[in-house]
């Protein structure tokens, strides 16, 4: 593998994936849907406003996936991934062998979480889903 790689991604659907797996997080960790598990889960008050964000702070992670969709469509390159099935192989090696796997001793020994079951599974399932997402997206969207 090397950075010749970067020649061949297809550049729209890296984009594509980075905006989606943003746009997830946004849906993901609303109120509605599991945002105030995982307020409570890192002991905030889900009853109050969540501290104030600046368009710096909703950057950085857009920034942060596009990098991810980076690697995983540089991954999907070397691979060979082109396909549905290949692309959700990529998801679950991705989602489960990295994410899961760093998230979880995170989770374990953070003594600031009030509830490090909850963070972990609200946590690692949206990065899961969204690197399945992307793999998927960059592996068929040639």
């Amino acid at each position: 593998m090397s950075f010749d790689l970067l020649g061949d991604l297809n550049w729209l659907a890296v984009i594509v994936a980075a905006v989606i797996y943003f746009a997830l997080g946004a849906a993901w960790y609303s109120p509605a849907l599991l945002g105030k598990p995982w307020m409570r889960s890192v002991g905030w008050d889900p009853e109050q406003p969540p501290p104030p964000m600046t368009p710096l702070g909703y950057a950085g992670p857009l920034v942060a996936y596009l990098v991810v969709a980076i690697a995983v469509g540089m991954l999907a390159a070397a691979s060979g991934s082109d396909s549905v099935g290949e692309g959700i192989v990529l998801g679950i090696v991705t989602g489960i062998g990295v994410v899961g796997a760093v998230l979880y001793p995170t989770a374990l020994f953070d003594p600031q979480k009030t509830n490090r079951t909850t963070w972990f599974w609200v946590t690692a399932g949206y990065h899961f889903l969204g690197l399945l997402i992307t793999s998927v997206l960059v592996s068929i969207w040639t």
